[in-house]
């Protein structure tokens, strides 16, 4: 795929001659080098790269993919709107959830009134969906070092240790297998603070007969995993017994139902259906699953009210989950690539 030539046809189709891009991910994807402080113009006429001296040099070495390099030493945001207005462009677009309201207002400043400055948003993220060869090999490495993380880690759960530990230990083991971090906030939630979908590790030892929930992702050359396990220290008790396949099956049955053509509502319905006629409709708080890659978040989204249809290529997270407040929570999350005729499930049976 020709990654300029398609988003400038997305371009014309959105009614646009132009388009500035903000977000890192999408700075990276399409230069395959990530710089925190950059931005860039796409029109007919190529991708223009804006950013300062203290990158220069890197990037000069690593840019791909860019038709000019632009070092700043005043203004980006000036720099920008001039470069639009020499162009004669006249409808440009933004990326509405990551262009801050301060450079918004600076850049349509600079365009004097010359310009639409239109908010968007899919126009790069449509095409990141669909994930190209290099890609899925570096997620599925991401999850190779998340696999390993989570074997590595059932050595060290034992009682007393705490939360913060248990996460502490994760994030130490997965940089020493060559990820640059972990992707997210790593979950470590025991007992009966794993019923908080998002808990933040803490002091809390663990405890005899009692769950814990590890929800963890590791970031791999810029790509992203996620990945949900349970353990359970002692006896597990039937109505953790009955949660726990509950959610299992749950997942199972959307798993089957993924292939290209299927309606995004229809996986999580298939999911979420079958955990309320089990009766636990409303401890299911969250969409079944979300797009993955550059982002830990991106499009996909896999809820209920998405109008969007499965593509091959594309990867997302299947994760049900029932919390019971005061009692557990139990999420079971992995990772799928939408094949020709399927889906494959990337983190296997990892711990499950």
């Amino acid at each position: 795929m020709n990654t300029a030539r398609d988003l400038i046809k997305r371009l014309r189709n959105s009614d646009l001659d132009g388009f500035i891009v903000s977000s890192p991910s999408s700075l990276s994807y399409l230069t395959q080098f990530h710089n925190p402080d950059a931005y860039a113009l796409l029109s007919s006429r190529g991708l223009a790269y804006f950013t300062d001296s203290r990158y220069a040099e890197s990037c000069k070495d690593k840019l791909k993919g860019v038709l000019s390099l632009r070092i700043i030493n005043g203004s980006i945001f000036a720099s920008l709107a001039e470069d639009c207005l020499n162009l004669g462009l006249k409808r440009v677009g933004f990326e509405e959830r990551h262009l801050p309201y301060a450079e918004y207002k600076k850049i349509k400043e600079c365009l004097k009134g010359k310009v639409s400055f239109v908010p968007t948003y899919s126009v790069i993220e449509g095409v990141r969906e669909v994930k190209r060869p290099e890609e899925i090999l570096k997620i599925k490495k991401a999850l190779e070092i998340t696999a390993s993380a989570i074997d590595f880690i059932k050595d060290f759960i034992e009682l007393g240790v705490k939360e913060i530990e248990v996460a502490a230990e994760l994030e130490r083991f997965i940089r020493y297998q060559g990820a640059k971090g972990s992707a997210f906030d790593i979950i470590v939630a025991s007992g009966p603070n794993s019923a908080y979908p998002h808990h933040s590790p803490g002091s809390k030892k663990l405890e005899d007969n009692n769950n814990l929930l590890i929800d963890l992702g590791v970031d791999y050359l810029g790509y992203k995993s996620d990945l949900t396990r349970v353990f359970f220290l002692g006896k597990i008790n039937s109505l953790y017994r009955r949660i726990y396949a509950i959610v299992a099956k749950a997942q199972d049955i959307a798993i089957k139902k993924i292939k290209p053509g299927e309606k995004v509502s229809i996986i999580d319905a298939a999911s979420r259906n079958y955990i309320n006629n089990k009766g636990y409709g409303k401890n299911f708080v969250h969409s079944l699953g979300h797009g993955i890659g550059l982002d830990i978040h991106e499009s996909p989204n896999i809820s209920p009210k998405s109008q969007e249809i499965l593509k091959e290529g594309m990867v997302f997270t299947v994760e049900p989950a029932i919390y019971l407040p005061g009692k557990f929570g139990v999420r079971i999350e992995d990772m799928v690539l939408v094949t020709k005729h399927g889906c494959e499930v990337l983190s296997g049976a990892i711990n499950k």
